[in-house]
């Protein structure tokens, strides 16, 4: 089993500190911002930061659907990481000062260990794209979320 990996990232027209307390905002704004691939989403501890117990289904593709429970950990201040216990998949969210002043880059990261065999080959080719476009889609949603 190797490891997979989808990265993608996005410039946004708001202070890293409010993008941070945005996405970090699982109760309310990460909730409003994640496309029709996830869903049965609800916060089962917290909901703002670390501490945070989400639980989810996300839905890759048409045939897969993967039950996530999140524990969201916060390593510092411009780091959201969110683990499951489920699998072994991680989500790294890095928000730091953009460009722009004023502006943040956001970056998301995914990693876990994709399946052995022809399976496995699969999965290291195609999940990462299809990954990252879902993860466009939530980036372009934060954008317009915190541009209003």
């Amino acid at each position: 089993m190797a490891q997979v990996e989808a990265t993608t990232h996005r410039d946004i027209a708001a202070k890293p500190d409010d993008v941070f307390d945005a996405l970090a905002d699982y109760q309310d704004i990460h909730r409003k911002i994640l496309p029709e691939q996830f869903t049965a989403y609800e916060v089962r501890e917290g909901g703002d930061g670390e501490g945070t117990v989400v639980h989810l289904k996300l839905q890759a593709t048409s045939k897969r659907v993967r039950e996530c429970l999140l524990d969201v950990t916060e390593p510092d201040e411009t780091t959201l990481v969110e683990t499951d216990r489920n699998s072994t998949l991680v989500t790294t969210w890095t928000i730091v000062p953009g460009q722009e002043e004023g502006s943040s880059r956001v970056t998301v990261r995914t990693v876990w260990q994709g399946a052995g065999g022809i399976g496995g080959i699969f999965e290291r080719i195609f999940a990462p794209r299809a990954l990252a476009g879902i993860y466009d889609t939530i980036l372009a949603n934060l954008a317009t979320e915190m541009e209003k």
